[in-house]
């Protein structure tokens, strides 16, 4: 369905013919799903860094697909959240919240998030 009662029509076209292009091209063509697109672009392109300022490639942790992984990191991050809620200084955990600190200052390049 277009804009209105009007129906609409998407041209999709490329002069290449690179496999991950072409690909590329096929999902669109075959979905109307915005969240399948989103997920196969991050499967053609890699998540490049979640805070960081990379949009596309390899990430900088090499042990988890953020796409295919997602049930060990959503209980990663479960267990990082009930370690947080009982100790969110890190106190008990000083190795833990040093290595935290070290990432997160050679993320940031020293910058401070607001």
């Amino acid at each position: 369905m277009g804009r209105g009662a009007d129906q609409s029509y998407c041209l999709l076209m490329s002069a290449t013919r690179n496999d991950v292009a072409l690909q590329r091209l096929k999902v669109l063509e075959e979905s109307q799903d915005g969240f399948f697109i989103a997920e196969m672009d991050l499967r053609f392109r890699g998540p490049g860094e979640v805070l960081g300022t990379r949009q596309s490639g390899l990430p900088d942790f090499a042990l988890a697909s953020l796409v295919a992984d997602q049930t060990v990191l959503n209980q990663a991050r479960e267990a990082a959240e009930a370690l947080l809620a009982t100790d969110p200084a890190l106190e008990r955990h000083p190795i833990l919240r040093q290595e935290l600190q070290r990432r997160y200052e050679k993320l940031m390049g020293g910058a401070i998030l607001t």
